[in-house]
């Protein structure tokens, strides 16, 4: 019996590099991604974009800025000089 049972193990998932891509403080483009995650564990805030597979991604160049204990994150634009 415990032959057939090693049988049907044996298989793994491809990784899916999720995570936090740029942090707190860091200057990004539009375009950007600064979360890949499964669901909005991370909520976006003001000028950040939700894909469709809830990556959050920065509408404006600026400054990433976590807030709400990091569950909210906000693209800050630099001021043009």
């Amino acid at each position: 019996m415990a032959s057939s049972a090693s049988a049907r193990n044996g298989r793994d998932s491809n990784p899916k590099y999720l995570g936090v891509k740029a942090y707190d403080g860091q200057l990004l483009k539009a375009g950007s991604i600064i979360v890949r995650q499964r669901g909005t564990k991370i909520h976006p805030g003001a000028n950040v974009g939700c894909g469709r597979d809830f990556t959050l991604f920065a509408l404006k160049e600026g400054k990433v800025k976590f807030i709400k204990d990091g569950k909210v994150v906000t693209i800050v634009p630099v001021e043009a000089k």
